[in-house]
């Protein structure tokens, strides 16, 4: 038998040589257990060991709550919770630069570089106006005129034009227009731009059948007008109207904003659909 055939049976003869683990009771020296045991047993039990316990450690941080605190892993909860943080911390900017304006046209009053107009002066201006609006009364001839004429003219969109719309539009914003409809690229509506926070009305009589927050377009308000139309006002700063309030034209519905990814500034995004179908507004409204 050669040499490295005898260091083989050796070798295997000490993983399979049997051990006995006795333990004893140190007073009586009484056996209290023993356990045949070999190298190859020990060998074996220790590596089904370590992958029960490795199996165990996968499924404890796969199915447990342990996961979230594994460096690099968010949970949906984190995710949502990032989003509305997200969100408010864009209101309480809109909110800041909306109080910063108003504290700055506040200020001249406040350290006295305009003077503010006493009680005295501004009822003496009240009395004067209320004068004035009274020689400016007209007779009831001039008033059956007047009426006469508006009730002509009242409902017509355009000169020399016939129409058979009975609602009349206003402008929401007094602004420039930054970029007007356009149907082949899909954009159904008129960009309007103007300073943070400037008021935004009611183009007409309606219903507010929305109010509320959309990640792409930020605040928005939908108001449901006569003769099926609908009015949509995106990208507001503040919406001060709620679902199901009912507004009168040219009352101030929101103030201009910059919210929502889409957005690309300071601007009101304004459109104006009628039997489910998206209408120019510059054909019913003078935005100048």
């Amino acid at each position: 038998m050669s040499t490295k055939d005898k260091k083989k049976g050796k070798f295997k003869k000490k993983l399979t040589a049997k051990y006995r683990l006795v333990v004893l009771n140190e007073d009586t020296f009484e056996e209290r257990f023993s356990l045949k045991l070999s190298r190859l047993n020990v060998f074996v039990l220790s590596g089904v060991l370590s992958i029960l316990i490795i199996a165990g450690t996968i499924v404890l941080i796969a199915f447990t709550p342990i996961k979230e605190y594994i460096p690099g892993y968010s949970s949906s909860k984190l995710k949502s919770n990032a989003v509305k943080a997200t969100l408010e911390v864009d209101s309480l900017k809109t909110r800041l630069a909306f109080l910063e304006n108003y504290t700055r046209a506040l200020k001249p009053v406040l350290t006295g570089e305009i003077e503010a107009e006493s009680i005295d002066s501004v009822l003496t201006k009240a009395k004067r106006r209320l004068i004035e609006k009274s020689e400016l009364y007209a007779t009831k001839e001039d008033s059956l005129f007047r009426e006469k004429i508006e009730s002509e003219t009242r409902f017509s969109l355009q000169k020399n034009a016939r129409s058979n719309v009975k609602i009349v539009f206003f402008a929401p914003l007094n602004g420039i227009i930054s970029q007007n409809f356009d149907a082949t690229s899909k954009h159904f509506a008129v960009d309007i731009t103007a300073e943070i926070g400037a008021p935004i009305k009611a183009a007409a009589d309606g219903t507010v059948i929305f109010s509320g927050w959309t990640i792409e377009t930020g605040y928005v308000i939908i108001i449901k007008h006569a003769k099926e139309y609908i009015s949509t006002y995106k990208h507001n700063g503040n919406l001060l109207r709620e679902q199901g309030d009912f507004v009168k034209s040219g009352e101030v519905i929101a103030t201009l904003g910059s919210t929502g990814e889409l957005t690309t500034g300071p601007h009101l995004h304004f459109e104006l659909w009628n039997g489910g179908y998206a209408v120019n507004p510059t054909n019913f409204i003078d935005f100048k």
